[in-house]
């Protein structure tokens, strides 16, 4: 018999779960990383990047003209930069009305300079033209992720949804849901919390969702209409004492009705868009995919004074991997998985 919680101990889960604490309390832990194996490849940054950067850092793109774009609870706006950290610009232009970024989430851009907020504090993702103006704001409830796919629809994965993803035209008309929500718990809120996660893309339009708390580590790859490519799920055994501690705690805040801190799981995941590869950072060890989701390689990430990075943003580059690591920055990293490219010498 499934437990049947209370009105007030649901009361209790939905009002802190669903008013984003539970974001603030949860920390990114290093349990996800306890027992994996010791023989795990180091990966040392050889350079901090955009110094401005750093504190409250979400989430980084790259658009296809090479700016780049990063998304911070610090100021709540969107810093655009070139290659060589010329600052351009911010989005929004303004800090208030509706076009104000109240709590971002994640961040996208599209082909065409337009960028995505994927605005947990409005209940909204909201859409800017290159130049800073709101051209749309999609209701959307508690949006944690959003992804702007080549089709020029838009993928958005929220604490509120009837399943993990939701795909709008770009208007901001509701075209489909897809991705089946896991039973975690019985509590309803806290179970949907359970299920959130963080969205990648590729440019055929794949749609990748990776389980933030899911106590195996998850990725699911769908196509454009929903139907699954394939699941990364590790059952091995360098992640399986986290995985029963997870859902011990998991067991014991929902029978006991009190709103704990869980630890994050899987806390970035970035894709290569040339060959589909997925790395995902389970604190800070970042592992490697290849395009049918097996397992390639692990690595332990550290940033330049090789202290422990902890990503919450990844970018794949053909010659490099960018990660964000809050509060410390932007780090560039070496592909481990090419041979070395020297530098091109200059006349």
């Amino acid at each position: 018999m499934r437990f049947r919680p209370s009105h007030v101990s649901l009361g209790l889960f939905a009002g802190f779960f669903l008013s984003g604490a539970f974001f603030l309390l949860a920390p990114c832990s290093a349990r996800a990383q306890e027992g994996v194996l010791e023989s795990q490849i180091e990966l040392t940054a050889r350079a901090r990047l955009f110094p401005d950067v750093g504190p409250g850092i979400k989430a980084m793109k790259r658009d296809s003209r090479g700016r780049y774009y990063f998304l911070s609870t610090a100021d709540h706006v969107v810093r655009i930069y070139t290659a060589d950290n010329t600052f351009l610009g911010q989005v929004p232009r303004t800090d208030s009305g509706k076009a104000a970024i109240v709590d971002g989430a994640d961040l996208d851009v599209d082909a065409a300079g337009r960028i995505y907020v994927a605005d947990r504090g409005a209940n909204a993702v909201k859409v800017y033209t290159p130049d800073g103006s709101l051209s749309l704001s999609i209701p959307a409830g508690s949006p944690t992720s959003v992804v702007a796919l080549a089709s020029g629809q838009i993928a958005v994965s929220g604490l509120k949804s009837r399943q993990l993803v939701a795909v709008y035209d770009p208007k901001g008309k509701l075209l489909r849901e897809f991705g089946d929500i896991s039973d975690l718990a019985d509590h309803e809120d806290f179970n949907r919390f359970l299920n959130i996660g963080r969205l990648a893309s590729d440019p055929g339009n794949h749609i990748y969702y990776a389980f933030t708390y899911y106590p195996e580590p998850t990725v699911r790859k769908y196509d454009p209409f929903g139907s699954s490519a394939y699941e990364i799920s590790l059952h091995t055994l360098d992640v399986y004492p986290s995985a029963q501690a997870q859902r011990r705690d998991i067991a014991r805040i929902d029978e006991r009705s009190i709103p704990q801190p869980i630890p994050i799981v899987i806390n970035a995941i970035g894709v290569d868009p040339q060959t589909q590869e997925v790395w995902i950072s389970l604190g800070d060890y970042l592992m490697k995919f290849d395009k049918s989701g097996n397992r390639v390689e692990s690595y332990r990430t550290l940033n330049t004074n090789s202290e422990d990075l902890t990503p919450s943003a990844i970018i794949i580059e053909p010659h490099r991997i960018l990660l964000a690591d809050d509060p410390h920055g932007i780090f560039e990293f070496a592909r481990p998985d090419l041979p070395f490219t020297p530098p091109a010498k200059t006349k």
